[in-house]
């Protein structure tokens, strides 16, 4: 069959918020298990929840980020399900009257729709975890993790407009970006702070009517996104070939064996009972207040790449990248604005910084331990000429290391450039003598050789030669 995929995606985002969504528990992750917990978050008789507004401003940016309606009243509802990890036996939750309707996400070189239609953002509070593993009585026993109980999240719900699992990872990537840049977020899908449900189905192209639609649950890389449609979009497709039925069902990613499996038939909204929430108010958002979160708004990632490139002189490849490296374009801005040339300072970004932080195993800038200004200094000396690339690479390491300023260590080491054109020529004219045959070789037509020649001179400096006036006297002894 020729098929066509529908996918939409459920994006559940904790909110960067101190406390919990309903009572004064922190959020903080990591504490030790049940600590974070009160009468009110573990759902005790007679606990009352109370609104956290700091969470309402934060769901009420992202979705103005994510060119949404903000909803004057808004309604909690009590979802009604039944799992070991939800204390009070319902997670409360909006339904019919959410915060947020009818946004807009732009995807930038999809191979669909450029634009991604968001259906609607609302608030709930987060569940606890179910411990199956690392216990002596593991196989016969689960333990119980309350401390994420009642941490607020946003759910943002996108329509079935996405039509690759390609897009769809690109379309998760972009939300991330997008809530990390407004402070909304903080990105790290390793704790559970941002994760994806995908449904999806398939139709034959060129029909309108949906299939049936699979839910696959908590996935929380993009990687793993695209892979795991892309199994279910195979699943589907050789199901309906084959003249079998897609089952309505949720099912879970399994990215050891690179396949999805099924965890229970699909719930449909009914099934969870919802109702009015009796001890929350309806919410209730003045057109005064989402103003001014409007303009506290800072500028968005599609905008601050078309800047870089029209004010910056960069790439839209090099735009992009700095833009999606957590907190990188506030670091490329602040050694643009210490002195260092645009195009270095990306340079650095792109290579030593990131290399150093995949070897931590990271990709956010609050890990890097030399500061914007410091950095800067080094590409400007580089720039000047005052060390050579490879020097300022070490240059670079010692900063890393110890924290010293470039100029500092340059002079104390002894690493400035040579720019002695006599000195130098000495060099040269040492390096041709031990090379022979490969002056030879140059002389009989072979270019290549020159930058082996190069490379000696540049050794024998110990790499603080001047590279263009090495290649400058090099040639012209050459020539002789």
């Amino acid at each position: 069959m020729d098929a066509e995929a529908v996918i939409g995606l459920e994006i559940h985002a904790q909110l960067l918020t101190r406390t919990k969504i309903f009572c004064a528990c922190p959020t903080t992750f990591g504490a030790p298990p049940n600590t974070h917990v009160c009468p009110v978050c573990l759902g005790l008789p007679g606990a009352l929840p109370v609104l956290n507004k700091h969470a309402v401003e934060l769901a009420i940016k992202a979705a103005l980020s994510l060119n949404c309606a903000i909803q004057t009243e808004s309604i909690f509802a009590r979802k009604n399900y039944f799992y070991p990890d939800l204390p009070k036996g319902y997670q409360i939750s909006q339904y019919e009257r959410p915060l947020a309707i009818g946004g807009w996400l732009a995807l930038p070189g999809a191979a669909g729709p450029s634009r991604v239609g968001i259906t609607r953002v609302h608030l709930e509070e987060d569940a606890g975890k179910s411990l199956h593993h690392g216990f002596p009585d593991s196989d016969r026993a689960t333990y119980l993790d309350f401390n994420r109980s009642g941490v607020p999240l946003i759910e943002i719900v996108t329509e079935p407009d996405l039509r690759s699992a390609q897009d769809a990872a690109a379309c998760f990537a972009h939300l991330r970006e997008t809530l990390v840049a407004i402070g909304v977020n903080d990105g790290n899908m390793e704790e559970g702070s941002l994760r994806c449900d995908a449904n999806v189905s398939i139709r034959p192209r060129g029909t309108t009517a949906f299939g049936t639609k699979a839910e696959v649950k908590n996935i929380n890389s993009f990687r793993y996104v695209q892979r795991a449609l892309e199994f279910e979009i195979v699943r589907q497709t050789d199901v309906i070939s084959s003249g079998g039925r897609v089952r309505q069902e949720t099912r879970l990613w399994n990215s050891d064996t690179g396949e999805t499996t099924s965890m229970r038939s699909k719930e449909e909204a009914h099934d969870y009972r919802y109702f009015p929430e009796p001890d929350l108010p309806p919410l209730v958002v003045e057109s005064s207040w989402v103003d001014g979160l409007r303009a506290s708004l800072p500028e968005l990632p599609e905008a601050r790449k078309a800047r870089f490139q029209e004010v910056y002189g960069l790439s839209e490849y090099d735009a992009d990248v700095i833009v999606r490296l957590s907190r990188a374009a506030d670091y490329f801005e602040a050694m643009v604005k210490a002195g260092a040339p645009a195009k270095a300072a990306s340079g650095w970004l792109q290579g030593e910084v990131r290399r150093k932080l995949k070897e931590l195993g990271e990709d956010d800038m609050a890990r890097v331990p030399i500061d914007a200004v410091a950095l800067a200094e080094l590409a400007s000396l580089t720039e000047r000429g005052v060390v050579s690339s490879s020097v300022a690479k070490d240059v670079f390491e010692k900063m890393w290391a110890t924290g010293g300023r470039a100029g500092a260590i340059i002079e104390s080491e002894g690493l400035g450039q040579i720019g002695d054109e006599a000195a130098l020529a000495r060099v040269v004219a040492d390096v041709l003598a031990r090379h022979p045959d490969a002056v030879a070789q140059f002389r009989a037509g072979k270019q290549a050789t020159f930058g082996f020649l190069v490379g000696q001179a540049m050794k024998a400096s110990g790499g603080k030669a001047n590279p263009k006036l090495v290649s400058e006297l090099l040639r012209k002894a050459l020539e002789r």
